[in-house]
């Protein structure tokens, strides 16, 4: 059985831009895996950042069951997700028990540090997975078979410098999204907290139409995610393209960014 996990920054972004990805998946036979790197612990304007973190961390359970994946739990804190060894040995023993096929992670060029940074040590860490030198934390025996990243489409679909980003291709969430939908209403503490610090009114609605926007991009589907393949070295052969194996007619290449003609940052 083909593995995936999905590494994100903080409870509700796989439920964001990754959680229809990984439904298909599912029910492709593949087996599930859900990090959020951080507990969560700041996002609230009225609960204390421990008793946010508290549930934060069942909303995040109920949402991995909900998509039918094992949770793994967080172990860093809002705004204080590092590329450091610390981060990088914990994260990098994950990865090799999970042994994935595919990793999800966050677009390298984001709107927070928090998703960046995410990104980074998601890909070293996949990185050091065959290395034998290096150590994990806890201790993990390495992992020498094929891993393929993808990264998902940036909040707003725009990079830092507000630049557009293109999608590498399209997954087609159309008949997962009422799943997709039912996992992101787990974290329900983040309604007013979204809508007071970031403007979303409804975080739900928001997540609904960017499915859509993707959608419309692809040309093809209702709703969808976008991702691009991380470059092959030192983690696959050129040509591997899981999600396209698994996915079929669900995945749409995104030919004019595959040429060079379509590119966003």
């Amino acid at each position: 059985m083909p593995t995936v996990i999905a590494i994100a920054a903080h409870p509700d972004d796989i439920e964001f831009v990754m959680a229809g990805t990984l439904l298909l998946l599912g029910e492709a036979g593949w087996d599930l895996h859900y990090l959020n790197l951080s507990s969560g612990n700041l996002g609230s304007t009225t609960m204390t950042p421990a008793r946010t973190a508290r549930v934060r961390r069942a909303e995040a359970q109920a949402a991995a069951r909900v998509l039918g994946a094992t949770w793994h739990p967080p172990f860093c804190n809002d705004v204080e997700i590092f590329y450091d060894g610390r981060a990088l040995r914990r994260l990098g023993a994950i990865i090799r028990e999970v042994a994935p096929a595919v990793v999800l992670t966050h677009a390298p060029q984001d709107y927070m540090e928090d998703h960046m940074i995410t990104s980074r040590l998601a890909v070293t860490a996949a990185f050091v997975r065959a290395m034998p030198g290096y150590s994990t934390t806890p201790a993990r025996p390495t992992v020498r078979d094929d891993v393929t990243i993808y990264h998902a489409n940036p909040h707003g679909l725009r990079d830092g410098l507000r630049r557009r980003v293109h999608a590498g291709a399209f997954v087609n969430t159309t008949s997962v999204h009422a799943r997709k939908t039912a996992a992101l209403e787990c974290h329900a503490s983040q309604g007013g907290f979204l809508d007071a610090t970031q403007g979303m009114s409804s975080y739900v609605k928001t997540m609904d139409d960017l499915s859509r926007e993707v959608g419309k991009q692809s040309g093809r589907f209702r709703r969808a995610e976008g991702w691009r393949r991380h470059l092959h070295w030192g983690f696959s052969s050129e040509d591997r393209d899981p999600l396209r194996d698994a996915l079929g007619r669900n995945y749409l290449i995104n030919a004019k960014y595959e040429q060079g003609l379509d590119y966003g940052s």
